[in-house]
């Protein structure tokens, strides 16, 4: 594909960012250095609307056409707790052999960058006449998937037509994630002396066969089939009045996986069976948050699992956008494990698919790296979206008009400047 000088110098440039998103730390609560650093970008690019919301998601906007497509990152990254074991550091955003490696290069700065560099390719191609482009850069994903979605879209009466998810994918597209359900159980007991444990009631002991419960309805769950879904045990606590005293509360956090057809009732039904006949209590696992502007965030864990038809229009102009750029349409399609914001345009009977440079594995893990192709392509491909997405209906095994055709009318457009 002929893509033109000027698509190569910002692809570079693109990759430079990332690298320095990556050297900025921003894990959740603190992202206020990205956050600036992405406002900076996005006015030095030329975007038409920057602003930082109340809660810390920085907004930027080009175009001011009836349809909008929104691509939303989030900012914020898990710690690093063992930085000297890592081959290169953490925060350094060194690249070797084609890899960027860092905190946050798949989960998910290189995103980032990519998202925020696409609009700038798509409108010198031509290619925003009569749409909006949204690109987001989003606060406390990490804890509460979905929440800052939420509230920006509350507040600021915004409502795109279309959402993109760029959570890393490998640069395949995705056409949902499982739903997610997060539940604190508390057992309660009697305090007693430890020297005499009969006069009370140890509230550790009665939450021990709500654990055994808790590992069989996980295996059951993963006996289901394909795709199934998950219950583990992630965090257990207890209070006592003493380490001499008999424990007089003990609760567990658990977080269940949901696939397509299971429904919050089926999660309220497992609570209540995981712990009939104990002195137990369950409720949402309901999480507060301070962001970096310091708002606050109350989250409700409690989504379904989703997933797009593949001849959605979102999903026909994906594989249009992907076809361009890669010179072959999918071959597969992939389906995530895990949460995203998704759940607040979903929810809201928006259509969302998801797509992003970077092996999700790898998020969170030590030596987490993207390849940086990846994230070139990437960009590539959600400013071909652009051009894709509500325009006129899909031809010829979904491929667009000519005049639809974004990287076409990049290298025209690079070849007038260039006077070849």
């Amino acid at each position: 594909m002929n893509r033109g000088r000027s698509t190569d110098r910002y692809e570079n440039d693109l990759v430079a960012f990332a690298q320095v998103l990556v050297r900025a730390q921003s894990v959740s609560g603190h992202e206020g250095d990205v956050a600036r650093l992405t406002e900076a970008k996005m006015r030095e690019l030329g975007y038409d609307e920057v602003f930082i919301d109340r809660i810390g998601n920085v907004v930027g906007r080009i175009g001011n056409g009836e349809k909008t497509i929104l691509f939303d990152s989030h900012m914020d990254t898990v710690e690093v707790v063992d930085a000297e074991a890592w081959k290169f550091p953490p925060f350094g955003g060194d690249i070797v052999e084609g890899r960027l490696y860092g905190r946050g290069s798949v989960d998910m700065k290189s995103a980032l960058a990519a998202s925020l560099y696409a609009p700038i390719l798509a409108r010198e191609a031509g290619c925003i006449a009569g749409r909006t482009v949204y690109v987001t850069a989003t606060v406390c994903e990490e804890f509460c998937d979905g929440e800052n979605l939420k509230v920006l879209f509350g507040e600021r009466g915004l409502r795109p037509d279309w959402v993109v998810i760029c959570e890393p994918s490998d640069n395949v597209v995705t056409l949902g994630h499982k739903g997610k359900a997060q539940a604190l159980v508390t057992t309660h007991g009697i305090s007693a002396h430890g020297s005499a444990p009969e006069k009370g009631l140890n509230a550790v002991y009665e939450m021990a066969e709500i654990i055994q419960r808790v590992e069989r309805l996980n295996a059951r769950l993963t006996a289901s089939g394909t795709p199934h879904g998950t219950i583990v045990l992630s965090d257990i606590s207890s209070v006592s009045a003493s380490l001499n005293a008999v424990p007089s509360e003990c609760s567990i956090y658990l977080d269940r996986r949901l696939v397509p057809g299971e429904t919050e009732e089926d999660v309220r039904g497992e609570m209540n069976d995981l712990i009939a006949g104990k002195k137990a209590a369950w409720q949402l696992g309901t999480l507060k948050r301070t962001t970096w502007t310091g708002a606050e965030l109350t989250y409700e864990p409690l989504h379904a699992a989703w997933k797009i038809d593949e001849n959605h229009e979102l999903a026909r102009a994906c594989r249009a956008a992907f076809t361009e750029v890669f010179g072959a349409p999918p071959n597969r399609y992939d389906f995530w494990d895990f949460s995203t914001n998704a759940v607040t345009p979903v929810s809201m009977g928006i259509p969302v698919i998801g797509f992003g440079p970077g092996e999700y594995k790898l998020a969170h893990m030590r030596d987490e790296s993207c390849e940086v192709e990846k994230i070139k392509s990437a960009c590539r491909f959600y400013a071909s979206l652009i051009g894709k997405i509500g325009a006129s209906k899909l031809l010829n095994g979904d491929r667009m008009p000519e005049r639809q055709n974004c990287f076409r009318n990049m290298a025209i457009h690079n070849m007038k400047i260039l006077n070849l």
